[in-house]
């Protein structure tokens, strides 16, 4: 708050005419440093340069969006054998698609290949131009099926919303005050091939310039739970946050410790965090009356199987993870 200066009239008019030319001067320069004071408070004082704008709120991710990249990865993996699987060529077929639209959209992107089980694999790698190269802030997600179906949530459902949130970023041709860089890996279903081989890929110093690496693997599971990485404490607060401010309860992740591709970046020393809706283990009852669902059952009975398809996904929960991606996205960017 800014207090009004005040003159003491009583005083003033007795003052003598030096004296009063004093207190007028003592008065202006009071003004003046109050007005210097309001500038600096309301957009900064002359010469300052101008003020700092308020960080802007991210953009609601169009579920509908997400749902047809989801749609033509199913029908990538309907062309292709039924599935997506690396070494086969709905794998690069799916990578081609999501290229393409970051092509577009004015990313950089890079392919990066593997061997694997004797076939040959695929990183994508998507930059948006600006922000700090010391400050690389990343998400990702595995883009390959298993062999057995399309896997539509696992990890379409990841790669669709990462992919709609790049987007989302050109669309607003975001400046972050960070360097962003999304990615989508090559076989996971193996043991976190790709994501291993990016991260072997670094130097120590490319490694430390990794602010932190967020991982979105199945995030619209059928019998949905809304599970938060808690590998960091920032990145933890920023998901359980926004969650809280919807009055959706949160829980640990614990059922994909270790199982994807957020676990190489911790390995190297990089801060980890992300989303899951759960994969085999069985929802409880009281998961049940927080979430909604049927108890005793698995958060996604397709899980690794050829039913999971684009009806094996729940839409409330692609969509509020979707959001909650772009939420994080802005906000440790900026």
């Amino acid at each position: 708050m800014i207090h009004q200066l005040r003159s003491n009239p009583p005083q003033f008019l007795r003052s003598s005419p030096v004296n009063r030319i004093v207190l007028i001067r003592r008065g202006a320069l009071a003004a003046g440093t109050c007005a210097a004071v309001a500038a600096a408070l309301l957009g900064g004082a002359p010469g300052a340069g101008a003020a700092v704008s308020p960080r802007a709120a991210a953009p609601d991710i169009d579920v509908k969006a997400v749902k047809g990249d989801l749609d033509k990865l199913q029908s990538i993996a309907d062309d292709n054998g039924g599935n997506r699987a690396h070494g086969r060529p709905g794998y690069r077929a799916s990578l081609d698609y999501i290229k393409g639209k970051l092509d577009a959209a004015g990313f950089k992107t890079s392919v990066q290949e593997f061997t694997s089980g004797g076939a040959k694999g695929y990183n994508l790698v998507a930059d948006w131009p600006g922000g700090s190269a010391d400050k690389v802030v990343m998400a990702g997600s595995h883009l390959d099926s298993v062999e057995a179906g399309p896997g539509i949530n696992d990890n379409g459902s990841g790669s669709a919303a990462i992919l709609e949130v790049a987007l989302a970023v050109a669309k607003a041709d975001l400046k972050p005050t960070k360097h962003l860089r999304f990615a989508w890996w090559g076989d996971e279903e193996d043991g976190m091939i790709g994501s291993t081989t990016y991260v072997d890929s670094l130097k120590s110093d490319e490694k430390s310039k990794i602010d932190s690496y967020l991982n979105f693997d199945m995030l619209g599971s059928p019998n949905a739970g809304y599970f938060v990485y808690d590998d960091d404490p920032e990145l933890e607060k920023v998901f359980k946050d926004w969650y809280a401010a919807k009055d959706i309860t949160t829980e640990k992740e614990t059922e994909g410790d270790g199982r994807s591709d957020h676990a190489p970046f911790k390995d190297a020393g990089v801060r980890v965090g992300g989303l899951f809706t759960g994969a085999e283990a069985t929802k409880s009852q009281a998961q049940a009356d927080a979430w909604g669902g049927k108890a005793g059952e698995p958060f996604d009975p397709c899980y690794h199987s050829a039913c999971d398809k684009t009806s094996n996904v729940d839409d409330t929960a692609l969509d509020r993870n979707s959001d909650a991606i772009a939420h994080a996205i802005w906000e440790l960017s900026s």
